[in-house]
């Protein structure tokens, strides 16, 4: 009787960790790129003179292009190889840059920054993708996917202070070009070092199924956004409608192609769905805390926006310990072992924050928040580890695109879910001074800072009044997003206990 030997996969040389190495730097300068532009928008704004319109779109434009052609740029890359499409979008990366760097008006800086999305949208899928196939050994990978998912969080996390010292030692324009001699390294060092993967489907891209992606994406990413800054209204709420319309769209076409854009049988197997829902739920749970505590900072513990980056560190420092650490864990105790004891220590951090609430020093706060998020990064890196390995190399791309596009809506809904809860708690403990007039109290429940600029028009031991009980409002709420993480969080123990265990 002949029976087979199971096959072990092989493992990775210094060949492939070289090239995770070029891998890293693009997707370095792609999370730069999202928050690097934060303390350049000043003096931006004081060269370009753009409207209130045009700043919103120089600094949200690309973040809707990159969700919005994730989908797109996943299946193309497993159609026509996935390092010529991160080679591709490299070199238009490089290009958009210096057009951005030294673009004359707002109106250029809008169109190169959305040039610079689209490329965007390129390199997250193909670098994630290109993973898959550098390491087939399964903790390899695993360990190869924190270090992806580590980048990316030091580059966000760094983007200010990047974007702080370059404007001040040269001008606005020099943060984008940081990228440019990046994207020249991977190009040269990419065709050599990086393997070409690509699926067995070279049909063309349905164009309407292209057209479908962006129509539900990025009224969807938008209708967050507005929400979050401006509370529910009918815009946001008609952009809901049209992006879950086209979405409902999109997937019955996708079951009709016989060479789909997404392949939406993909959600069929339960260790990618179970993946897709966990890293969804989690990533918005821990960015209603990333979005909250600089605000604190800055509005209640009143650190300049520089001081309010530094204080970010240390959240970036224990996203690379735990997210590092995590395949060693996982090796040891199983991966949904460790996700639901992560998650579990998660929110009782969360519930901590809310019975303890956060009437102590920066320092208290910071660290804090700093142990609730040091137990989320183990999620990431193995929800997204599960999402590309659970299905064959020549589909790595298109899953990556999933994870990546429910990244994108998972730190969209983050920050909408978080501003409405933050609002709606404000505006219920905020505790206004007798005579104030109408006008001005409709302008101080607007939140921290409309009541700060109210408070300065009041006489004395008024405005000082109200301005604390802006701050004690303020706190109120960020204590109560504790409570909506831990709740988030508790649903994640829930589904590592039983969809992913089953898995």
């Amino acid at each position: 009787m002949h029976t087979e030997t199971p096959t072990t996969p092989e493992r990775a040389g210094p060949r492939e960790w070289a090239g995770l190495a070029v891998l890293a730097l693009p997707l370095l300068v792609l999370s730069l790129d999202v928050s690097v532009l934060y303390l350049a928008a000043p003096a931006l704004s004081a060269d370009l003179a753009p409207s209130a319109t045009q700043q919103l779109w120089i600094l949200d434009i690309y973040g809707f292009l990159i969700a919005g052609f994730l989908i797109t740029m996943g299946t193309l890359g497993d159609r026509i190889g996935r390092r010529r499409l991160l080679l591709i979008g490299g070199a238009a990366f490089a290009v958009a840059s210096v057009l951005a760097a030294f673009a004359p008006t707002a109106e250029l800086l809008i169109a190169a920054r959305a040039l610079l999305g689209v490329a965007g949208a390129t390199l997250m899928p193909s670098t994630l993708g290109l993973i898959s196939t550098l390491f087939p050994d399964p903790n390899q990978r695993r360990f190869a996917v924190a270090v992806w998912m580590t980048t990316f969080s030091v580059g966000v996390a760094i983007g200010p202070l990047v974007g702080g010292a370059l404007v001040e030692a040269y001008w606005w324009g020099a943060v984008f070009l940081v990228g440019v001699p990046v994207m020249v390294v991977l190009l040269v060092l990419g065709p050599w070092l990086l393997p070409e993967e690509r699926g067995s489907r070279s049909g063309r891209l349905d164009a309407v199924s292209v057209a479908l992606s962006l129509v539900a994406m990025l009224p969807l990413v938008y209708a967050v956004k507005n929400t979050a800054a401006y509370g529910p209204d009918l815009r946001a709420g008609a952009a809901a409608v049209v992006g879950v319309l086209a979405a409902v769209l999109f997937v019955r076409r996708q079951r009709r192609l016989p060479d789909p854009l997404l392949d939406v049988a993909l959600f069929t197997r339960p260790a990618f769905t179970a993946a897709v829902t966990v890293l969804l739920v989690s990533l918005l749970a821990v960015n209603g805390l990333f979005f909250v505590l600089p605000q604190y900072l800055q509005l209640v513990a009143g650190a300049s926006p520089l001081v309010a980056g530094l204080w970010m560190l240390p959240l970036a420092g224990v996203t690379v310990v735990g997210s590092l650490v995590t395949p060693a864990l996982a090796r040891r105790f199983g991966v949904p072992s460790v996700v639901a004891v992560a998650a579990g220590f998660g929110a009782t951090g969360g519930l901590v924050l809310w019975l303890v609430g956060l009437d102590g020093s920066t320092v208290s706060v910071v660290a804090l928040v700093t142990g609730t998020v040091l137990w989320l990064s183990p999620i990431g890196v193995l929800a997204t580890d599960l999402v590309i390995g659970s299905v064959p190399p020549a589909r790595a791309g298109s899953a990556a695109s999933i994870s990546e596009t429910a990244g994108e809506l998972g730190v969209a809904l983050g920050v909408a879910v978080t501003g409405s809860v933050l609002a709606a708690v404000y505006t219920g403990r905020l505790v206004l001074p007798e005579g104030l007039s109408a006008e001005a109290a409709a302008q101080a429940r607007e939140g921290l800072a409309a009541t700060a600029t109210v408070a300065e028009t009041l006489p004395g031991d008024a405005g000082a009044a109200l301005l604390a009980a802006g701050r004690d409002a303020f706190t109120a709420g960020f204590s109560t997003i504790g409570l909506v993480a831990a709740g988030l969080l508790a649903t994640v123990v829930g589904l590592a206990l039983t969809a992913l265990r089953r898995t």
